[in-house]
């Protein structure tokens, strides 16, 4: 006898497939007990997308998003916001009155000298609009009429990975589901023989590690994770069949496989299981659809030029930007595109030139051939990384050489399309580019808690671009150790001002 009245495992396991059962048996049983708090108020189950919404909350403007994040950090100061200030009092320092006691990362606290450092790079307006871009980017230049320019971003993390995190899935630390997931989640798919949410990562990038958790499903059921492609013969890691494995014996052998699993649910009652058959199906559909989204061979040649020469080069950037308008024409959600390597804390000079390169003919041509393609009016294009770079140099400075470190207190990223106001910068910056300005210049510092005018915080941005897909970012939820979670935590307004 057991004093303890402890259970064994198989007692245990016994138990909770009686509860199970009793659940089954009650109402429609535990798997729609399940769906229900999946459910946000007022939503049901669209069987027709696979989102838990039956319909968004209000029209939505854009029907998918392609996000083309920057990792490592790209300087604003090198390529949108213009602070001749900076060139003027290029190596005194910075004043105090300025840094306002903000912190500042271990890698230049202990710095004797924080010396202002000037962009080398020349500046000039472009469009309509009037746009500042630097020389590093003449492609961006070019389509400046079609871009929205937010020049007041601001972020919690001054290090990387908690930075990162904080953009891909609205929380600093680990676990919470990714935007892409939420989407997934909430609007479910354009194109059921394709994943509704896909990452790219240019390949043989170096920089700051990305992990499979910034496109993870979190807490969400693991079908909502996203998919990524890789370059190479097999897109998809084990999606081929392997040598001897045909079309037909795979169909049987799934056939079967998920008549076990359904005899598995039917007494666990587990909606995981119901998961396992539906990617099961998704994977095997994917085995024709993948290998012709990514085949590029059929792009004619203007195509490949408007992208530039590395886009027939597989896992490049450029190919990648490429082989993302073809996964939107599919009706992919969301299509994430990482590029590493911009944390540019000395040399910069010389590796902001090479990031330049490798993104900015790709980037503006995924903008102009969206648009040449009547798609833009419905895709949202976002660029940007996860914060800026300092106004002050890291390391020594001389006359052709500086670094910039972490700084999170402002940064640009632009937007195009998707209801987004083009031809137009929003925000500002103090003259020195080291903090938000209102209109007058002078330096606010907003928070989270409150929303600032003309203040762009991570979570206000993210309310937007869901704005955007029609979803009221307080409303799209799910419920999670006792409390509810959605992609903006407990903050976040949607930036009318950046709204066609």
């Amino acid at each position: 006898m057991n004093p303890f009245n402890f259970c064994s495992p198989q007692a245990e396991h016994a138990r909770a497939i009686n509860r199970r059962v009793l659940f089954s048996k009650t109402a429609t049983g535990i798997g729609t007990l399940a769906l229900g708090s999946l459910l946000t108020p007022n939503a049901t189950a669209n069987t027709a997308t696979g989102g838990v919404l039956a319909k968004p909350h209000f029209a939505p403007r854009a029907k998918r998003i392609i996000y083309l994040f920057q990792s490592g950090g790209p300087s604003q100061q090198d390529l949108f916001d213009y602070k001749p200030l900076l060139n003027e009092k290029n190596g005194e320092q910075l004043p105090d009155h300025v840094r306002s006691g903000q912190r500042l990362t271990g890698m230049t606290s202990n710095q004797a000298s924080i010396p202002l450092a000037g962009s080398i790079f020349k500046f000039a307006q472009h469009g309509q609009s009037g746009a500042w871009l630097s020389d590093l980017l003449p492609h961006t230049a070019k389509v400046a009429d079609e871009l929205c320019f937010v020049k007041s971003v601001f972020t919690e993390a001054i290090n990387h990975d908690p930075a990162i995190t904080f953009f891909q899935t609205g929380h600093q630390l680990a676990g919470r589901p990714s935007f892409g997931s939420w989407l997934s989640y909430g609007l479910g798919s354009l194109n059921e023989n394709l994943p509704s949410f896909v990452v790219l990562v240019s390949a043989g990038q170096g920089g700051q590690p990305l992990y499979a958790r910034l496109w993870g499903s979190g807490f969400l059921d693991s079908r909502f994770q996203g998919v990524r492609f890789r370059s190479g013969k097999d897109p998809v890691l084990y999606l081929s069949n392997p040598a001897g494995v045909d079309p037909a014996s795979r169909r049987a052998m799934l056939d079967k496989l998920g008549a076990l699993n359904r005899l598995q649910f039917q007494q666990e009652i587990d909606p995981e299981i119901e998961s396992r058959i539906a990617q099961y199906e998704m994977a095997y559909r994917m085995q024709t659809s993948v290998p012709e989204v990514t085949d590029l061979s059929d792009e004619p040649d203007h195509v490949f030029k408007l992208y530039g020469p590395s886009a027939k080069k597989p896992g490049t950037y450029a190919a990648n930007c490429l082989l993302a308008r073809r996964l939107a024409e599919q009706g992919v959600r969301f299509i994430q595109l990482y590029h590493q390597g911009w944390d540019q804390h000395d040399n910069l000079p010389k590796g902001i030139r090479g990031q330049a390169h490798e993104t900015d003919q790709a980037s503006a041509a995924l903008v102009s051939d969206l648009k040449a393609r009547g798609m833009l009016d419905d895709t949202l294009i976002v660029w940007g990384g996860e914060f800026g770079r300092t106004s002050y140099s890291q390391g020594k400075l001389t006359a052709t050489n500086y670094g910039r470190d972490h700084h999170p207190r402002c940064f640009t990223i632009w937007m195009a399309g998707g209801g987004i106001k083009p031809g137009m910068s929003f925000g500002h910056t103090d003259d020195y580019g080291y903090n938000i300005a209102d209109t007058e210049g002078n330096p606010i510092h907003p928070t989270k808690d409150h929303y600032t005018p003309g203040a762009v915080h991570v979570h206000d941005l993210q309310a937007t671009i869901l704005h955007q897909l029609g979803i009221d970012h307080t409303k799209l939820t799910y419920k999670h150790q006792g409390r509810r979670f959605r992609l903006t935590d407990v903050h976040g307004h949607v930036v009318k001002d950046l709204l066609a």
